[in-house]
């Protein structure tokens, strides 16, 4: 059993290696509202994806541009031969998760004595790019 386990870490390992993703961990924001600017962007093309965030105004946009930015710079890292592939639109944003963070508490004064609690969400977002699959048309 330990074998088996062994082998399908090692599968994991490769294909995450070959895998061109970025990650932003503890972002001051909460995850809903992340949630609501990444599903603008999933499953688009990379270039489309960023011109999206650029005219988005709410402010986790900024954040998910520099993230996206960094995915693509390790794209064109992990394939160095397939640089055309970025310009002619076959990269795509092919996932993106939005996960809860830690939260801070505090305690607000509020009314007749009594205390409130403030949570102060944050989340995790990780981005996954990759070639666009070639759907094969059947005559």
């Amino acid at each position: 059993m330990g074998a088996r386990k062994r082998k399908m870490a090692e599968r994991h390992k490769e294909i995450r290696k070959q895998t061109a993703y970025a990650k932003l961990n503890n972002v001051p924001t909460s995850p809903r509202k992340m949630r609501l600017v990444a599903d603008l962007i999933r499953g688009e093309e990379v270039n489309r994806a960023l011109d999206i965030l650029k005219y988005t105004k709410n402010e986790p946009a900024v954040r998910l541009e520099k993230l996206l930015k960094s995915a693509i710079a390790n794209w064109e890292a992990k394939n160095e031969g397939d640089r055309k592939e970025l310009e002619n639109g076959n990269v795509i944003v092919k996932t993106i998760t939005v996960d809860n963070g830690r939260i801070l508490k505090r305690i607000r004064p509020a009314a007749q004595g009594r205390a409130v609690r403030i949570r102060k969400r944050s989340n995790h977002v990780t981005i996954v790019v990759d070639k666009k699959q070639q759907t094969v048309k059947e005559a």
